[in-house]
């Protein structure tokens, strides 16, 4: 079996797992694509598809917005485990980082790479490593992760109806 093949059953599999999980499937699924590390995960495609299958859009954005949220602990945790390694090399690089930083509204970087596809994964690893405060690392995170679910349910929700009103087959 080619690589393509088991990545779409899995996919199909996820898929069908989180409907019938529903709101609970869609947390565990935003946890999963921020839980892995640097790996992509078809979390946006399923909350997508979750929502055009008529769950509500605003429920499943905030279910999937705060798994993420959590999930993206892993990364903060393992820049904080990381501290000791890296402050003792490059103590003085990672001070000036760290004061750009705060002087560039550290909590407004978080959200915006919360809120988007950037690599949120790299941010989370260098607040954890310059040791950001964990309420102001967590407030920013769950607020851009539950905007960036809200758009693709919104988008699932009502971009499918909306395009199945227009190409509608009589």
């Amino acid at each position: 079996m080619s690589l393509l093949n088991e990545f779409t059953q899995l996919f199909m599999g996820l898929a069908n797992w989180a409907a019938q999980l529903g709101y609970l499937g869609a947390f565990f699924m935003g946890f999963l694509s921020s839980f892995t590390l640097f790996l992509p995960t078809p979390a946006f495609a399923l909350i997508f598809v979750m929502a055009a299958g008529g769950l509500n859009p605003i429920v499943l954005g905030v279910a999937a917005g705060l798994g993420s949220a959590v999930g993206e602990l892993i990364g903060f945790g393992v820049g904080y485990g990381s501290r000791q390694l890296l402050v003792k090399k490059h103590k003085k690089d990672l001070n000036r980082i760290e004061k750009l930083f705060q002087k560039y509204k550290g909590w407004l970087v978080i959200f915006v790479f919360a809120a988007t596809p950037l690599p949120f994964d790299l941010v989370g690893i260098f607040c954890g490593n310059v040791g950001y405060p964990f309420k102001k690392f967590m407030i920013p995170t769950v607020a851009g992760k539950i905007v960036k679910y809200l758009a693709i349910a919104l988008a699932g929700f009502y971009g499918v109806q909306w395009f199945s009103s227009i190409f509608v087959i009589e």
